[in-house]
């Protein structure tokens, strides 16, 4: 497996344990945003498959 992608999924893996935990503690609210980052660390990790020569980029909106 590519190391980009083994990357994003290992990060995305770890996301997912977290919301079990929190979950698990009826942090009901964390568990929603962990959620979410494992989505998109899914993504991320099938979008460098898809296109290897292109980092996936970073949204960060602050405003």
């Amino acid at each position: 497996m590519n190391a980009k992608i083994k990357y994003w999924i290992d990060l995305s893996d770890y996301d997912l344990e977290t919301a079990e935990a929190m979950l698990m503690s009826k942090r009901y609210l964390y568990v929603g945003f962990m959620c979410h980052q494992t989505i998109e660390k899914a993504f991320k990790a099938y979008f460098a498959k898809m296109s290897p020569d292109v980092v996936p980029f970073l949204i960060v909106c602050l405003t």
